[in-house]
């Protein structure tokens, strides 16, 4: 089973880093970055420099999650490192969602948004029509390794129905606890990309071609070929 797989870029091992990237850069949908500001969460993590610098070595499309009160401050920077794809929350765009997505697609980005547990799927409805991504999140944002909030699979399933129904071009993805304990209820839900992070590659061998082997296996256990 080949899923379409993006590596939490946050959870990787700096100490191997160009090495894993090599490894990586061909059997991934994306690579997932995410940019804290301290304030929509309270961590402060990766940065448009970052994004430079995986764009130096990477061909890979660069997905990156804006964890900001403010992204319109943030988006310039992260398109003009090299990201491919930006995907805000739904809270802090609700103002000016129009303009901000506007602002991406003129720049011939995709645009995505972020669902957080608790946010259900009637705010974004006046522009899913508009959406490349929807980034279902089945954890809080802000922190790794969280338990998985079972609750959001329902809206996964909501969002892939809406998009049969309607012919929405969006790709629904899903952040947080894609391991072998939720592949098959996410795929059986509808999830078309996945996030993984710690619990699902990265933790499972410090070689991330160890790491890489385990996670397939698991997912062919788990979902089939």
């Amino acid at each position: 089973m080949n899923l379409n797989l993006s590596p939490s870029l946050m959870c990787m091992n700096l100490k191997t880093f160009g090495e894993d990237i090599k490894f990586l850069d061909d059997k991934i949908d994306s690579y997932h970055i995410d940019i804290m500001d301290g304030h929509y969460v309270k961590n402060i993590t990766l940065s448009a420099w970052f994004i430079s610098q995986i764009r130096k070595i990477s061909k890979a499309k660069i997905s990156t999650h804006l964890m900001t009160t403010k992204p319109e401050d943030f988006i310039a920077d992260c398109i003009n490192a090299g990201s491919d794809v930006i995907c805000l929350h739904t809270d802090v765009i609700e103002k000016q969602a129009f303009r901000l997505i506007n602002i991406v697609k003129d720049s011939g980005k995709e645009f995505g948004i972020v669902l957080n547990p608790a946010t259900i799927i009637d705010v974004i409805k006046p522009y899913i029509h508009l959406l490349d991504k929807i980034t279902v999140m089945t954890v809080d944002p802000g922190f790794a390794g969280q338990k998985f909030i079972s609750e959001a699979v329902g809206k996964i399933k909501e969002l892939s129905n809406l998009k049969k129904e309607n012919g929405y071009k969006y790709k629904i993805e899903v952040d947080g606890s894609c391991n072998k304990n939720t592949w098959k209820t996410l795929y059986d839900a509808g999830t078309e990309i996945y996030i993984v992070g710690s619990s699902g590659l990265f933790g499972l061998d410090s070689n991330v071609e160890k790491a890489w082997g385990k996670m397939q296996n698991e997912i062919k256990n788990s979902i089939g070929n």
